[in-house]
Formats: structure tokens, C-alpha cells, sequence
């Protein structure tokens, strides 16, 4: 067998790039020196966008680029670039765009096809060797484009020039301010209430994507309405998230996204900024409602986190793949969902039959599988583990006690758990990416408030100082977006900046660490600086300084993860009421109005835009309390504060002399009383009667 010879992404330091490296197909990463070699060598350039834990990327991997006669083709007829789009999200963004203005859909592995300078005059997602499914084949796609570009040039050329227009005009929007104003606000939630599944909870059919931006919106404007359907549809998704097989009931954490309409089915990749995201919701709708059953949830997320997904300085990883190795001496078959399915042998031979009975009732365990909806035969014989039954309703049905039955499902669960343990476990992407970590070092800052646990806050500061240390220039400042080992690589976009300085504001929340308040200053005047449009308001999503990107695009969606406008302006109103500074509470106002025509066109696509502009229309609690940090009276009020969901609040600690004075002036007079830790609640700097009483603080955070 010959031994396979390394390509250029040998040198990256992407798992993606990396998982390519031994490809005969002579691959580029994105550069000058892949784009010089199109012009000279008169070729088209071929682009391929994904990520290291993509099922569809692993696949084409397999079929096309490791066929040695579809990669001479390519070598002879175009010039090959690989970008992980986790890395590049700015390249990314823009390419989809171009796709789902071809195509009308998108996704990953992105195959698109290039003039020299860059324009797009053809893309697609997969592409399979041979046509099948009704796709036309890699070599016939191929052989069209090599055809076209030698005698239909102009017409190629023109495409490209006129696709570059349209993606120009839908990422970088003329600017046409507008104030959206509460009707935005109607507009969303309607829409919300229209896509709603009222049966299996979420919005719209299949696949279902969590989207936890939705949850943001909805869950405020139950607080600011009492509007209870918004209510309504958070709690009952979050719980059908749960039962469904999208949650893994062993090990914890929430999979990208389910096949189906009724959360069963997923697809198996585990994503960071997924549990991030999804952690703050169940723990929102926990300071809501107080039913443990969220809060356990949200524990359950953290420690998976924690346990499987935690650099050991304390950096967070980005993802864990969908597919693994049927067999851990067999490593290349590999099959998605391998790790998570079971038969019911397996479960029958490693639990006792009462066990074996109680576990297959509560997860539908089925002889056959229990995925009946499979055309692949994917999952035949298997099963994904889904509750279709409370432990109460078990508990009834084999007429023992419910403590009995949960004892009864650990044990069980616990067994299992150790089986898998010894299975090939899937692909972890190690890289760590700033705007991930800004996520879950939020989720982890926040939980420690609403729990009180001291762990959690140690985890969300040594991310913290991981990035400071090892993604910051400290000469600059300036911010780098990834890093892996020892390499920290690529400028930091608008989204690393957004999404963690916002963690910084929630973590200063959290330890009332001055340091952590002052470092988010420092940052979002960088913020501002690099990415702020002062002409017509709203941010750019990069720097502006690779000249290789067709556009400087504004995103304006909130996705799966929130754009990084609505999350900077966010900051933009919080800093503001923390501090007084109506430059930036300016900025905020201009940036909402930038995007307003969009707000009011479609609100539903961009529920973390509403929750910004949620919070620039009323009118936020500014919460200080005057106390030593340490003490019991100072924690009693922190406490009560944290059982209340008050999304529209600051929360700041006047703890003596401490220098605030100097950046938050108003917080002067704001004293202990009697020589008791003091709570006030203020409105534009009013504020109510201090109090010394958690019950009249409770009061006092109870009024709308």
C-alpha cells in the first residue's frame, strides 16, 4: 500500500484542515497563494466550507476527496481552498449567502465554485462522486464547470459580478433608520405564536433546530407583558427538548438539532455554543417557575461541560462529532449516532430484568429500535433514548414508590453509562474559539448567581483569564479569535468581542471583581473602534482589513448562535446604565434604528435583536447593594435578588472605598444603613426606599 503524502493543511492547525491534510486532492488553505495560482494558471477556484464534527463534511471527505481520480481532476482543472468556517466565520457568512441566493437553501460542506477574484458563479452543499438522489455527481459537476469556464467565460463572469451585487446588497444593507419600537416587539411574538408546534413544542416541522435567541425574546416579553402563551411555548419546548432523544439522558448535554418533528431523531453533533445557550434557558425558566426540573437540567449541561469539553487550563473546546467508530479496533467504519444508540440486547445483558423493564418503559426501548421513521435504514435494530413516561407514570405502572423507580433508573442509567465509557468515543475539536467561550463562560457566571456555587463562578473566571492570557495581544489589546495548541491564530471579529464582553459584564455580576467590569470597558472601546459604523450606526462583523473578503458585511440574523450586532448592542445599553454613558446608550439607539426596517420585516429572524431593543424600551432596575461582599447580610439581599427573573436590570456592589465612585457616579450615595447591607432599587438613577429586608427587596423587584 502506498503511503499517502501529506498536502498543505499539514501545516494549519484546524482539525478540519487537518482531517484533509493526507487528501490527494492538492489542497490550499484560503490565501493569496492559492488565489495568485487561479490567476496565473487561468483556473477556476474551488471552495469548500466545513467544520471537523460535520456528518455531510465527513462523508464528501470520504466518497469525493479521497477518490484518486476525482482528485486528479481537480488538480488539473481548478485550485482548491479549504476553510473551516469555525475558524472564518467572516468568509463563511458570505459564501452562504451566495449559496442560499442560488440555491435557496444552505449548509455544510459548502461547495462552491470561484472566479479568480473571488466572485461565486456556482455552489452546493454535498456533492456526491456518481450522480444519486437526484444530485448530479462531483466528476459531472466537474466536467460542466471546466466546459463552461473555456467557452462560456463572459456569461461566468457575469454571474459572478451579479451574485457579488446581491450578497452586497443583503449583508450590508442601505442604511434607512428607523425607530421599531414596540410594534417589533407585537410583530415577534406573533410570529413566535404562528410557527408554533403546539403538539411537540418548538417552531415550525422538521428538523428542529433549539434556537435558544427564541427563548431569550419570549421569556422577556413574558416579563414585560405577563403575555403567558410566551411563557407557555418556552416551558413546554424546553421540556419535549428534554424528553426527546436530542438530550443525552446519560451523559448530559443537548445535540445540534433533531431530524424530526418530534425531538426524537438528532443529528448527534454536540456543539459548544449549544449548551451555553441552552444552559441559560432552562435556568431562566428555573428563576421563573422554581421547578427544579430546569435547574437540574441546566446542572446536568454544566457538568458535561465541565467534564468533556474543558481545556485543562481552563479554556473551553468547541464541539464533539456526530459519528464514531463502530469498533475501537476497526477505527475508519464509523457511523453516526454509534456511541448514543443501543439494541435491547445490549440493555437486557447489563441490567437485571427489573432494571432492564423499568429503563425500556421510561425510554421506549423496542426489539426492533424504536426509529420508525428511517428511509436510510439508518438506525435498524437500534435506539435513541427518549422519555415517553414521568416517573410518577412509571412509577404507577409497575406499583412501586417513585423514590424507588428514580433509584431504580439511576442504577440503570449509571450502568449503561460505564458500557458506553469503553466505546470509541466520537471526534472532540479541541480549538478553542473566543465567542464560544464568551457563551459558556456566561452560562457558568450566571448559574453561579442563581445556585450560589462557587465552582461555577471558578470555572467562568479561569476561561476568562485563559483568554487574557493566551488570545490576547498584549501589546494591542486586541483580541484573536482561536486558539489550539499554543497557537493562537486569525483577528477576532465582532462576535468575539460582543460575546465576551458580555461575559465579562455577567461575571463581574457574578464576583463583583472590579477587574472583570474595567477589563469590558477596555474592550468594547476596542469594540467600538474596530467595528462601529459611525455614519449610519450598527457594527461590522470584521475589522476591515483582509482585503481577500468580497464584502465588510453587518449581520442582522440571530441564528443558532446570536448575531454579534445584537449582542454588541446589548452591552452597548447595559455599560450605559452601568455607567451613565450616554455615548453609548447613543450608539445603541442609533445601531437598533440602523436595523429597524429588518426588526419590523422579520422580527421572528431576529429574536436577539428584540431582546436588545426589549431592553432600550423599558426602563432597567438598576440594582446596587451596599455591603461587604462576604457577609451574611449582603449575601441574604444577593440571594433574593437572584431568585427573580429581572432580565431588564444591572446589578452592581458599593462595598466601601473602592475606587466605583470614579466610574459609577451615582453609586456615592449609596450607603450601608445602620451598618446593615443595603439594597436599592433604581429607575434612571431614582431610587426606591433603601432597605436593609429581603422581603421588601422582594417586593420591590416583584413590581413591573
Amino acid at each position: 500500500m502506498t503511503e499517502k503524502k501529506p498536502n498543505r493543511l499539514i501545516r494549519e492547525k484546524s482539525p478540519y484542515l487537518l482531517q484533509h491534510a493526507y487528501n490527494p486532492v492538492d489542497w490550499y488553505p484560503w490565501g493569496e497563494e492559492a488565489f495568485k495560482k487561479a490567476q496565473e494558471e487561468d483556473k477556476p477556484i474551488f471552495l469548500s466550507i466545513g467544520y471537523s464534527t460535520c456528518y455531510w463534511c465527513h462523508v464528501m471527505e470520504r466518497e469525493v476527496f479521497e477518490n484518486e481520480s476525482i482528485a486528479a481532476l481537480m488538480n488539473k482543472y481548478v485550485v482548491s481552498v479549504k476553510v473551516d468556517r469555525e475558524e472564518r466565520p467572516d468568509i463563511d457568512r458570505i459564501y452562504m449567502a451566495a449559496l442560499q441566493a442560488m440555491t435557496g437553501s444552505g449548509g455544510w460542506p459548502m461547495s462552491m465554485f470561484l472566479t479568480h477574484d473571488r466572485k461565486p458563479f456556482f455552489g452546493a452543499t454535498y456533492i456526491p462522486p456518481k450522480t444519486k438522489y437526484g444530485r448530479a455527481g462531483f466528476e459531472d459537476v466537474l466536467a460542466g464547470i471546466q466546459e463552461a469556464w473555456m467557452t462560456n467565460r463572459a456569461e461566468i463572469l457575469q454571474a459572478g459580478g451579479q451574485i457579488e451585487e446581491h450578497i452586497r446588497s443583503l449583508l450590508t444593507p442601505a442604511s434607512n433608520p428607523t425607530v421599531a419600537g414596540k410594534p417589533a416587539l407585537d410583530q415577534g411574538f406573533q410570529s413566535f405564536l404562528k410557527s408554533y408546534d403546539n403538539e411537540n413544542g418548538g417552531f415550525g416541522r422538521s428538523p428542529k433546530f433549539p434556537t435558544p435567541v427564541s427563548f431569550n425574546f419570549l421569556l422577556r416579553h413574558f416579563h414585560r407583558t405577563g403575555e403567558k402563551q410566551a411563557l407557555e411555548m418556552t416551558l413546554a419546548t424546553l421540556k419535549n427538548m428534554y424528553d426527546g432523544g436530542m438530550y443525552d439522558h446519560l451523559g448530559g448535554g443537548f445535540h445540534r438539532y433533531s431530524t424530526d418533528a418530534c425531538w426524537h431523531v438528532p443529528h448527534f453533533e454536540k456543539m459548544l455554543y449549544d449548551q451555553a445557550q441552552i444552559a441559560v434557558a432552562y435556568l431562566e425558566a428555573y428563576q421563573i417557575t422554581h421547578d427544579e426540573f430546569y435547574s437540574g437540567v441546566a446542572r446536568d449541561i454544566l457538568k458535561y461541560v465541565e467534564k468533556g469539553m474543558t481545556h485543562r487550563e481552563g479554556g473551553f473546546y468547541s464541539a464533539e462529532d456526530a459519528e464514531s467508530a463502530l469498533d475501537r479496533y476497526e477505527p475508519t467504519r464509523k457511523k453516526e449516532g454509534a456511541f448514543y444508540t443501543w439494541t435491547k440486547e445490549e440493555i437486557d445483558s447489563l441490567l437485571t430484568s427489573h432494571e432492564s423493564d423499568v429503563f425500556g418503559y421510561v425510554f421506549d426501548v423496542q426489539p426492533a429500535g424504536n426509529v420508525l421513521d428511517d428511509p436510510h435504514g439508518e438506525f435498524r435494530g437500534l435506539n435513541v433514548l427518549h422519555r415517553i413516561h414521568t416517573g410518577d407514570e412509571a412509577a404507577a405502572h409497575f406499583k412501586i414508590m417513585t423514590d424507588d423507580l428514580v433509584r431504580t433508573l439511576d442504577r440503570a442509567c449509571e450502568k449503561l453509562l460505564r458500557t458506553r465509557a469503553n466505546r470509541p468515543y466520537p471526534h472532540l475539536d479541541d480549538k478553542i474559539l473566543l465567542s464560544w467561550n464568551g457563551l459558556m463562560i456566561s452560562a457558568f457566571a450566571r448559574s453561579s448567581q442563581v445556585f450560589h456555587e462557587e465552582k461555577f463562578l471558578r470555572i467562568a473566571e479561569r476561561a476568562s483569564e485563559f483568554i487574557l492570557t493566551k488570545m490576547m495581544d498584549q501589546k494591542t489589546g486586541t483580541l484573536v479569535r482561536r486558539y489550539r495548541e499554543g497557537e493562537a491564530r486569525f483577528e477576532a471579529h465582532l462576535e468575539d468581542y460582543a460575546f465576551f464582553i458580555q461575559a465579562l459584564i455577567d461575571l463581574y455580576e457574578a464576583s463583583f471583581e472590579i477587574q472583570w467590569l474595567k477589563k469590558a470597558l477596555d474592550l468594547i472601546q476596542k469594540m467600538i473602534a474596530l467595528f462601529y459604523d459611525s455614519q449610519d450606526g450598527g457594527f461590522f462583523d470584521t475589522a476591515g482589513s483582509d482585503t481577500t473578503l468580497l464584502v465588510r458585511t453587518k449581520e442582522s440574523t440571530d441564528g443558532a448562535e446570536p448575531s454579534g450586532n445584537s449582542i454588541a448592542i446589548l452591552n452597548l445599553l447595559r455599560l450605559s446604565q452601568m455607567t451613565d454613558n450616554q455615548e453609548f446608550a447613543q450608539m445603541a439607539k442609533k445601531s437598533l434604528q440602523y436595523f429597524g426596517e429588518r426588526l419590523l420585516a422579520m422580527p421572528h429572524a431576529m429574536a436577539q435583536f428584540l431582546v436588545a431593543l426589549d431592553f432600550s424600551l423599558v426602563k432597567p432596575k438598576q440594582i446596587v447593594i451596599a455591603g461587604r461582599k462576604e457577609n451574611p447580610d449582603t449575601k441574604a439581599l444577593l440571594e433574593e435578588v437572584h431568585r427573580h427573573y429581572v432580565p431588564d436590570k444591572v446589578l452592581l456592589l458599593a462595598e466601601g472605598e473602592t475606587g466605583l465612585s470614579l466610574t459609577f457616579p451615582f453609586l456615592k450615595n449609596t450607603v450601608m444603613i445602620s451598618g446593615k447591607a443595603t439594597a436599592y432599587v433604581c429607575e434612571n438613577y431614582a431610587c426606591k426606599l433603601p432597605t436593609n429586608d429581603p422581603r421588601e427587596l422582594r417586593k420591590q423587584l416583584s413590581s413591573r
